[in-house]
């Protein structure tokens, strides 16, 4: 049987921005190991499913989709971040925490 993980996938560390983190992700887990190939030294694995990522708009899509088609699933919740809201000149207030440098 197939096992899968819907979740919401946080943002790239290596970009400010959010793209591709508004939707549910359903993504299988691999049910065979990899294995090295001989000739080429590539990386193959006869599970098919891992390479299929599906989208969806809301968790209970991700979630009716599983059990539609008969699919073992685990749903991994999200942390939302706060955004810390500051102002530029908070930079160069009087009573402000730590040194100047420059």
């Amino acid at each position: 049987m197939a096992r899968a993980r819907i979740y919401k996938p946080s943002k790239n560390a290596m970009q400010s921005g959010k793209a591709k983190t508004k939707k549910w992700v359903l993504e299988f887990e691999a049910s065979a190991a990899r294995k090295i190939e001989p000739l080429m030294g590539w990386t193959s694995s006869p599970d098919t499913n891992t390479q299929l990522v599906l989208r969806f708009d809301t968790k209970e899509e991700a979630i009716a989709y599983a059990t539609r088609k008969g699919i073992e699933y685990q749903v991994i919740e999200t942390q939302t971040s706060r955004p810390l809201i500051k102002a530029y000149a908070d930079n160069f207030k009087a009573d402000r925490v730590g040194q100047w440098t420059h």
